[in-house]
């Protein structure tokens, strides 16, 4: 995720066995040159790939606003795909703890403007017709307006 044009994913370090079952997609993705494509797509991000034989395998992301580091497990994984998801996910991500917000937000000074609804863009509503019928008996006529 880019914060002010800067995207905050810095290192994405993935894990894998040379020889287990657990590891035989991101070994796939790996093998058929889409983490190269991958890399080449986002070259802000530094790509590390270690073999851990004996362990399962996992994707790390590093990232500016914070000092640890992001861990997803990509054990059992069916397909690539799922792999190439989770490089995805880890760059879409802020790097930010996320944190659940568990009581009212209060402050100080409020916004004199209110609550904004997707009825008050009256800028984007084209121009049209308003017209007054006069049903009742005085002065009769329509009368139009803009």
């Amino acid at each position: 995720m880019a914060t002010r044009g800067v995207f905050q994913l810095s290192t994405l370090r993935l894990y894998y066995c040379e020889h287990g079952g657990s590891s035989r997609a991101i070994r796939e993705f790996l093998s058929n040159g889409r983490l190269t494509e991958w890399a080449v797509a986002h070259p802000h991000v530094d790509v590390e790939v270690k073999p851990r034989n004996g362990q399962h395998p996992f994707v790390e992301g590093d990232y500016k606003t914070m000092a640890a580091a992001h861990q997803i497990s990509v054990k059992n994984y069916e397909h690539w795909k799922y792999v190439q998801q989770t490089c995805d996910m880890l760059h879409s991500r802020s790097g930010r703890k996320i944190t659940k917000i568990t009581t009212p937000v209060l402050t100080d000074t409020p916004s004199i403007q209110g609550v904004w609804t997707p009825f008050l863009n009256l800028q984007a509503v084209p121009d049209f017709n308003v017209q007054i019928h006069d049903n009742g008996g005085g002065g009769g006529g329509e009368r139009s307006s803009k």
